[in-house]
């Protein structure tokens, strides 16, 4: 399979595993995403329909990612912005045809499940780098402008998405709570031990990893030789 193949294939899949998980989300009823959080929170304060209102939040940052890092739009930016919607909604409707009266312990488990769901694909299209989210973008970016460990620039988006759309009125839920601060590492342990194997092979997967591991530190080291020299 030629590079190009693998990367559409990695994209698309990625998008269509994102959206089915997000179905199931939708149908444990534990809460929303740290973004949906966000994005319902404004929805409160604002006279727009909510599908409205997330065309514009999403247009909006595709804006201002176009300025900061216009490689992160692309095929998969396209891909999710009109396929991922449909894939969680007729996911849902799936699982609740299937399961119409679950209990609490199997709505727990599908959470469950869901949540490695999602950072699997995440990690599959973000490895494509064919274009992400418009939300997936922002802690790609801080990454590689070297502020954090993507993991860490994870989960402070997250928790800066949750807490903003608790304070307009919208209360996140257990699902909410454990997105915050488990899919980043969630994500980066998919990405390092299937996505990039898939994509490069395994060695030089291994290569690309601990590469990506010496600039970090070489960094800090950076770092904390700038804080010294300040003092």
């Amino acid at each position: 399979m030629s590079e190009m193949k693998k990367r559409i294939l990695m994209t698309t899949l990625g998008v269509l595993i994102c959206g089915f998980s997000v179905g199931m989300f939708k149908f444990s009823v534990f809460g929303l995403d740290p973004f949906q959080v966000l994005a319902h929170g404004i929805a409160r304060h604002v006279p727009i329909a909510f599908g409205t209102l997330y065309v514009i939040i999403n247009a909006i940052m595709l804006i201002a990612i176009f300025f900061l890092d216009k490689t992160k739009i692309g095929l998969g930016t396209l891909i999710n912005l009109f396929l991922l919607g449909y894939v969680a909604q007729y996911s849902e409707m799936f699982f609740l045809w299937m399961i119409p009266d679950a209990s609490f312990w199997v709505r727990l488990g599908i959470l469950l499940l869901a949540i490695l769901i999602i950072c699997l694909g995440s990690a599959f299209y973000f490895t494509g780098n064919l274009g992400v989210s418009t939300y997936d973008a922002v802690a790609l970016i801080m990454s590689e402008k070297k502020i954090a460990k993507f993991q860490y620039c994870r989960i402070g988006t997250d928790l800066i998405c949750t807490g903003t759309g608790f304070l307009l009125g919208e209360m996140p839920g257990v699902a909410t709570i454990i997105t915050a601060f488990f899919m980043g590492p969630i994500i980066a342990f998919f990405r390092h031990r299937f996505a990039m194997p898939f994509r490069y092979g395994k060695e030089e997967a291994r290569m690309l990893v601990q590469a990506e591991e010496e600039e970090r530190r070489q960094n800090k080291v950076n770092k904390q030789q700038k804080d010294i020299d300040k003092r």
